[in-house]
């Protein structure tokens, strides 16, 4: 077997472990294709190949996420990961594990701890390294190590996401919401939501609109007033996808551009939090991105024609 083929076997899981250690699809990409470089450069065989590119892939981005958590803090309204619409890596006897473990909330409760903890944490707890192995990769001791994953542990478990366990149960709750929500079926809308739901909305400070509104009622009013309207006013289609392992859409303009991606987290038979990713720098891997701008003031243009 070549380089090459002994890389493309392994690159689902460096991607999944970049990606969960940086929330980031295009810089998990850039880190994997490091890897790569380093792999094929290297003069020597190592003794084992994927201990070397997992650890290869695991301190570039240990070190991307310590330059991005400057830009994270001065980051303009709330943030949240890039949508992830199919982990690559599968393990079908740790499927329901593995998609909860790349959940929005679960990648948001990540970035509670430091690059070196959420690394030994990701390889050990997610994808069941070896402490020797951990060591190896972050370059410490294994007493350290597990220091380090108790540490992060405790973080983890303080605030730990919860998610209605039945798949079917969620993607069914998920179907009717988004039936209600293209209605405006408040009545609905209101059967779905729990009381104290969240609405997060991701602009990067390109793209206008509120940025965290909370409660049922308020909520409600936002989405009754804006997507019924999309839909009717400029062709807007939800296109309902898992998305980091939840229920979730993607919103598209009537010529199929990616106008924003929604994620969903389920429990009790009610939507907990919707958060809606509008920043096109965060949809660019999905597709062409809909010019938000231009949408909202072609809607505005539509709201003053006479009827």
């Amino acid at each position: 077997m070549t380089r090459e083929q002994e890389f493309e076997e392994l690159r689902p899981l460096l991607f999944s472990i970049s990606y969960r250690i940086l929330g980031s699809v295009t810089e998990a990409e850039d880190a994997v294709q490091e890897a790569w470089l380093r792999y094929a450069t290297s003069s020597s065989q190592p003794r084992s190949t994927k201990a070397f590119l997992s650890a290869t892939v695991t301190r570039i981005s240990i070190d991307v996420l310590r330059s991005a958590r400057v830009r994270r803090e001065e980051y303009v309204g709330p943030w949240v990961p890039e949508p992830l619409l199919a982990d690559p890596y599968d393990d079908p006897e740790r499927s329901a594990e593995l998609a909860d473990s790349v959940s929005m909330a679960a990648l948001l409760l990540l970035e509670r701890l430091s690059p070196l903890e959420r690394a030994v944490f990701v390889l050990r707890d997610v994808f069941r390294f070896e402490f020797a192995e951990v060591a190896s990769a972050v370059g410490r001791s294994e007493a350290a190590c597990r220091q380090l994953v108790s540490r992060a542990r405790r973080h983890m478990q303080e605030g730990q996401p919860r998610f209605e366990t039945d798949r079917r149960k969620r993607e069914e709750l998920a179907g009717r919401f988004f039936d209600a929500l293209k209605e405006g079926d408040v009545d609905r809308l209101r059967e779905l939501l729990a009381a104290d739901v969240q609405l997060v909305n991701d602009g990067g400070g390109k793209v206008g609109g509120p940025r965290r509104v909370a409660g049922m009622d308020k909520v409600i009013r936002v989405l009754a007033a804006a997507v019924p309207s999309f839909i009717t006013q400029i062709g807007a289609v939800v296109e309902p996808r898992e998305v980091n392992g939840q229920p979730g859409a993607i919103v598209r303009d009537s010529d199929g551009r990616i106008i924003t991606a929604w994620a969903l987290d389920i429990l009790d038979e009610r939507i907990q939090t919707i958060r809606s990713l509008v920043n096109p720098d965060k949809l660019g891997h999905l597709g062409p991105v809909a010019d938000t701008g231009a949408i909202v003031r072609e809607q505005k243009q539509v709201r003053r024609r006479p009827t």
